[in-house]
């Protein structure tokens, strides 16, 4: 199993709005790719900016790609992205799962 890790910052009032947004938008389109085993949005608020992380669990480097492309180290972003997020990170990162402990 991989985890894929992406990060994205918007200003903080924004911070609702984006959530909004990858609830409806990100969240449908990463759970229904085939090999996809799960996701969590995790938000740190700071005064000024709201930092975001996406946790996505794949079978496969090949169930990246069906969502991610070929090119599945590459962030991928939405058209909506750029009224909300104030940099694009060129990479998300993937890491081996080696434990998995819950609940």
């Amino acid at each position: 199993m991989i985890a894929r890790i992406w990060h994205g910052r918007t200003p903080a009032p924004l911070a609702e709005e984006y959530l909004a947004f990858l609830r409806r938008k990100a969240l449908p389109d990463y759970t229904s790719t085939p090999g996809n085993r799960g996701l969590w949005i995790l938000r740190s608020m700071e005064e000024e900016a709201a930092d975001f992380l996406l946790v996505t669990l794949w079978d496969s480097v090949e169930a990246i790609k069906r969502f991610a492309g070929e090119d599945f180290q590459k962030a991928r972003y939405y058209p909506e992205d750029k009224d909300y997020l104030m940099e694009f990170e060129e990479n998300a990162g993937h890491y081996e799962v080696l434990l998995t402990l819950g609940r």
